[in-house]
């Protein structure tokens, strides 16, 4: 039996236990499992609108995802892409309304740019701080998502605020300003097509450049990399700016894409999910980008499956755990089972 084909079983497995658990969780709540079933994949599939939100909420979970898993790669573990998507979200507001008499291409292109380095920065603090002093990164980075929430509200209550707005909201965009629309009466929008791009961009970086290898050297072994002459604080500097910067372009998306002005709820945790995002992807690019559609198609069929068989959204975040805690477990969980060797 295949190294390849044992491993395809193992996660057949997790596949049945996810599902099985599932059909336990909609039995408990006394929920008709086959209308549950149908309004989810209904939900996902049912119409192009539906199919459409699926790539709508992969977008930013892609982009968030693959910054989490730059960072991995290099041993920097970045818990703060919420915080830096809310920066880079900033960014790109702030850009728009400073920068009013731009051409619409120019604004566009410039609060990209500013939100993918307010994003960076925003995680440099941390990468900074463990390069230097050896600080631990999982709480400046934690601490640091808090930090970006109080910045939005204040500006929303005074610099960025539309005077013309009771509720804390920036000024809207200007139509021809935001990303395109990819299908008409969908809010599918060129966003995907960003995240997409940077998908196959950070792919070639991590392994077919010079410094990605050097950054996955350093996430390996930070020793051995002192020893062969490989700068483990550069490796850390670089990792951080790139893995905030890619956070930050899902921040730029939410506004431009979907959203069109800044509010203080832009992101349904999207930070977060981009941990499991790239647990679940192995850190590997590809794996980014199917894990996060996974997880949006989750997220799109269990509302449906609230609405047509009253289950509670929730039982798809307990599926969601179940399945990061089997994927990290697989090789524990099913050694004996398939003999695996390593």
């Amino acid at each position: 039996m295949s190294k390849q084909f044992r491993a395809a079983i193992s996660y057949a497995a997790i596949a049945v236990c996810s599902l099985l658990l599932a059909i336990l969780l909609i039995l408990l709540v006394g929920c008709d499992v086959g209308k549950a079933f149908y309004g989810f994949f209904n939900g996902i599939l049912g119409s192009s609108y539906s199919v459409a939100e699926v790539f709508v909420k992969a977008a930013p979970l892609i982009l968030a995802g693959l910054g989490v898993a730059v960072a991995f790669k290099s041993g920097f573990t970045n818990i703060g892409a919420e915080g830096q998507l809310y920066m880079g979200a900033v960014a790109f507001t702030a850009t728009y309304v400073l920068c009013p008499g731009l051409p619409k291409a120019a604004l566009l292109a410039l609060g990209i740019l500013a939100g993918f380095l307010a994003g960076g920065v925003w995680a440099l603090i941390p990468g900074a701080l463990k390069a230097r002093f050896g600080i631990s990164e999982v709480i400046n980075t934690i601490m640091l998502n808090y930090i970006a929430l109080g910045i939005v509200g204040i500006l929303l209550q005074t610099a960025l605020k539309d005077r013309a707005q009771y509720f804390p909201v920036s000024p809207t965009l200007d139509d021809g300003l935001g990303f395109s629309r990819l299908l008409k009466g969908t809010r599918l929008h060129s966003g995907i097509l960003i995240a997409l791009v940077c998908a196959v961009i950070v792919y070639f970086f991590i392994f077919k450049t010079s410094m990605g290898f050097r950054l996955r050297a350093v996430g390996m072994n930070p020793r051995a990399c002192k020893c062969m002459g490989i700068s483990v604080s550069a490796g850390l500097i670089v990792s951080s700016l790139l893995s905030g910067g890619l956070a930050g372009i899902a921040g730029v998306g939410e506004i431009a894409g979907l959203h069109h002005r800044l509010i203080g709820g832009i992101s349904p945790s999207y930070g977060y999910l981009a941990i499991i995002v790239a647990l679940l992807g192995g850190n590997h690019p590809l794996g980014v980008v199917i894990a996060a559609t996974g997880i949006a198609a989750l997220q799109v069929g269990a509302l449906a499956m609230q609405r047509a068989a009253n289950v509670p959204s929730a039982i798809a975040s307990i599926i969601m755990g179940a399945v990061v805690l089997l994927i990290l477990a697989r090789k524990t969980l099913f050694k004996r089972l398939l003999r695996e060797e390593d």
